[in-house]
């Protein structure tokens, strides 16, 4: 019960953030990403049973006809580098919370948010704004060429692959 009150109360604070930033909403990204939060962070997890931040990303773009690999550095290591005044909705920003390089993943949904798992609240929206990130920030991916970007942008409402 508790996490379907969670699930409720972020899906309709998400409604409002991706919905008014993002030309995402209602579209495939947003669905997906919509489905996964609240879910419960677990380390190594790749599914709405658990997941950890790049499990989320890996489950999110799989849903979008994209793999990725289950790795932040590994991750990090695809697509082209974007600066963060060019971010769009779908490209995957990157933190070092180790010390030790990448190792943590999210995707932008717009309006200077992002979605991730995070391990002490499971999967959930932040700010890029927020100092913690704002400290840890490496940078962000474009993993979608543009053909794919407007097909998973335009094509809303698709929701039969999303578990």
């Amino acid at each position: 019960m508790k996490k379907r009150l969670t699930v409720a109360a972020v899906s309709f604070a998400l409604l409002f953030t991706i919905g008014t930033g993002s030309v995402f909403a209602d579209s495939k990204l947003d669905n997906v990403v919509s489905s996964a939060i609240g879910t419960d962070y677990v380390s190594g997890g790749t599914s709405t049973s658990g997941f950890d931040c790049s499990g989320f990303t890996k489950y999110v773009f799989s849903h979008l006809g994209i793999k990725l690999p289950h790795q932040s550095g590994s991750q990090y290591k695809m697509g082209t580098a974007v600066s963060k005044d060019e971010l769009i909705a779908g490209d995957l920003v990157f933190f070092n919370t180790s010390g030790k390089g990448v190792s943590h993943v999210g995707v932008f949904v717009g309006d200077g948010k992002f979605a991730h798992a995070s391990s002490s609240k499971g999967v959930v929206i932040s700010n890029l704004s927020d100092k913690y990130y704002v400290e840890r920030y490496v940078g962000a991916k474009r993993i979608m060429s543009t053909d794919k970007y407007e097909d998973v942008a335009t094509d809303g409402g698709d929701q039969d692959n999303v578990e």
